[in-house]
């Protein structure tokens, strides 16, 4: 019988040429099992209402059509109601696109770097509140910065003119804070929000550079004022490292500014507890806790063995759970796995739920409420809601069993071969590139049935 074997995606996501040793990504785009555009429209009624239990069901079979993923990530992610007519989403699109707007005009009139089609890599302000004037700091931090590392030689010319160029902008907003501080002593929230813009551009020229997308500066400082205004509007959070990661494929994906932080943003609602710090703990610790409880139901051995190796606290894990495997899997691989574990996940109140509270001006992920029909989950949900699983904390995310997955395909070489926590690292490392995105999800779903057995009977 003839199998189609799939059109590759890597050419929707075009690595500079230079880049030679990028991994291939392993998905392909499959006639019959890919969501296709043809069968995304097709799930919509007339008015506007989405068919979203087959479309679930579509994706988890074979992923999206890169040329469509952008606005079915808006549903999977809780950015509509699948429930709404067209007319409906577009007036929450509208209404959205004009809060983002405002938040970021809010950031201009603070700092006017944000919205110009520029971003700054060297610190502008001190802890109390004092523009940094040093010269030396600006320069030391973009002096050897070229197209090496943004690959824009068109836009950004030689070496030392982008250096020059940098820190002209970084001299520019030296001024402006002086301008902002001569009217007095600056709010505490203003001071947090500055002390970070400096981090979200060093992040934003480490993010996806292998990409040609990031050549342009356009791009780069469009992912910049994302960054900036979500760290305005979430004091609890702010900015961390990894949330660059997390926000590059949304710049890709959506080509509105304001439709790609939306979609972001509802991401950071899953996810915020991991970058959460809370005095001597990060969030994602408590993630860890439950691979470690996983594993040492599933995989008893092993969780032995990297307990006596002094990694009883899983934190060699650190990386996948915060950043959910933008560095184990290819970038189009990385979309692929998010993807399906989103399909799997799907709660339809989820709108609802991020609606009331973002109403009410909360940024919590909030308690869930109950539809009538089943269908309309993802499996992995509907174990949980069959199992009666929940923790003090609510289910378990499937991305710590996906961590789980890959430890126990990895479980006869870690017991034979780790003699340290370095081999572990070596021996997980050693993976990139080489993972099955549909695998470790069919292993992750798999572990996840078992353990909620288990826990039920003890």
């Amino acid at each position: 019988m003839w199998r189609d074997p799939g059109q590759p995606a890597d050419s929707y996501y075009q690595v500079r040429p230079e880049c030679t040793d990028v991994p291939k990504s392993k998905f392909k785009i499959k006639a019959g099992k890919t969501l296709s555009s043809r069968k995304w429209q097709a799930a919509f009624t007339p008015e506007g209402y989405l068919d979203i239990s087959k479309t679930l069901s579509r994706i988890y079979r074979g992923g999206i059509h890169p040329s469509i993923r952008g606005e079915v990530w808006e549903f999977l992610l809780g950015c509509y109601d699948p429930k709404s007519t067209f007319d409906e989403r577009d007036q929450i699109r509208q209404r959205r696109r004009v809060q983002y707007v405002r938040w970021k005009e809010e950031c201009r009139q603070i700092f006017p770097v944000v919205g110009s089609g520029k971003f700054i890599t060297a610190p502008v302000i001190t802890e109390d509140g004092q523009p940094i004037q040093e010269p030396l700091v600006m320069l030391e931090t973009n002096q050897d910065r070229g197209p090496s590392q943004d690959g824009n030689s068109a836009e950004i010319g030689s070496s030392h003119a982008y250096a020059t160029n940098q820190s002209r902008t970084n001299a520019s907003c030296s001024e402006m804070v002086k301008e902002l501080t001569s009217h007095g002593p600056l709010d505490q929230k203003v001071i947090q929000w500055m002390l970070t813009l400096h981090q979200i551009g060093l992040d934003v020229h480490r993010t996806d550079r292998t990409l040609v997308f990031y050549e342009k500066q356009k791009n780069l400082s469009k992912l910049w004022d994302i960054l900036a205004v979500y760290a305005w509007i979430d004091t609890d959070v702010g900015y961390c490292q990894g949330m660059s990661d997390l926000c590059s494929p949304m710049i890709m994906l959506l080509e509105d500014e304001a439709d790609a932080f939306w979609c972001f943003e509802r991401l950071m609602r899953r996810l915020r507890g991991n970058f959460r710090c809370t005095g001597r703990t990060v969030g994602v610790e408590t993630q860890l806790s439950n691979l470690a409880e996983i594993t040492q139901v599933i995989d008893p051995k092993l969780h032995q063995h990297l307990d006596a190796l002094g990694g009883g606290d899983y934190l060699f894990a650190f990386r996948m759970l915060m950043v959910l495997f933008r560095r184990e899997f290819s970038f189009c691989d990385s979309l692929y796995l998010w993807e399906m574990m989103w399909a799997l996940e799907y709660d339809p109140d989820l709108f609802t739920v991020y609606e009331e509270l973002e109403l009410n001006g909360e940024k919590r992920e909030g308690s869930k409420g109950r539809a009538k029909s089943i269908r309309h989950y993802g499996k992995f949900e509907r174990e949980n809601m069959k199992n009666g699983a929940a923790n003090s904390e609510g289910p378990l995310p499937m991305s710590v069993f996906l961590v789980a997955s890959v430890l126990k395909d990895k479980s006869s070489k870690l017991l034979h071969e780790a003699r340290g926590l370095d081999d572990v690292v070596k021996i997980l490392n050693d993976m990139t590139g080489n993972l099955d995105a549909k695998k470790a999800c069919s292993g992750a779903m798999k572990l996840h049935r078992k353990y909620l057995k288990k826990a039920k009977k003890a």
